[in-house]
């Protein structure tokens, strides 16, 4: 709760103040410019970033890999890219962050190292590769089901024992 306090009170009030205090070291026109520069530099590279990720991603799906990593990537610059279009300098300077392969990189990884990703067979994923292990879902429950039409019985052929 206080996270979101944060995010949305504090950090809309501390961006106009960062704003109009780089406005009035360098003009208003000047500051608007400075933003304008960092959205579209930061649009170029969430572009090249993002089609970067978006490879990995392809090549590990056709080498039969779940791409967990390229996901968090993906979800990361997705963020990055919305702080960027956000107007203010503190959030295009996390954006850019997350725009920088090393750093995104290091937060997925730290990320996916504390979750457990599986695909449809149970396999289980970390952080950069398979483990091959099935992944323990808690209480298994085994069974089988029918379809309502197998449950009523069929009557079996009668055998005739007089025919010759």
């Amino acid at each position: 709760m206080r996270f979101l306090f944060l995010l949305f009170i504090i950090m809309p009030v501390a961006e106009m103040w960062l704003l109009i205090t780089v406005g009035t070291e360098i003009g208003a026109l000047y500051t608007i410019g400075l933003v304008l520069l960092t959205a579209v530099i930061g649009l170029k590279m969430l572009r090249q970033q993002g089609f970067d990720t978006l490879w990995r991603g392809q090549r590990k799906l056709d080498e039969g890999q779940l791409p967990a990593q390229e996901i968090g990537e993906g979800i990361v610059l997705a963020v990055s890219g919305a702080l960027l279009l956000t107007p203010g300098f503190m959030t295009d300077a996390i954006g850019f962050a997350g725009l920088v392969s090393p750093i995104r990189r290091l937060l997925v990884g730290q990320l996916l190292s504390k979750m457990v990703v599986s695909d449809l067979q149970g396999r289980r994923y970390g952080a950069y590769q398979e483990t091959g292990k099935p992944a323990d879902t808690g209480n298994v429950i085994e069974g089988e089901s029918w379809d309502k039409q197998d449950s009523v019985a069929k009557p079996e052929p009668q055998k005739n024992d007089d025919l010759p």
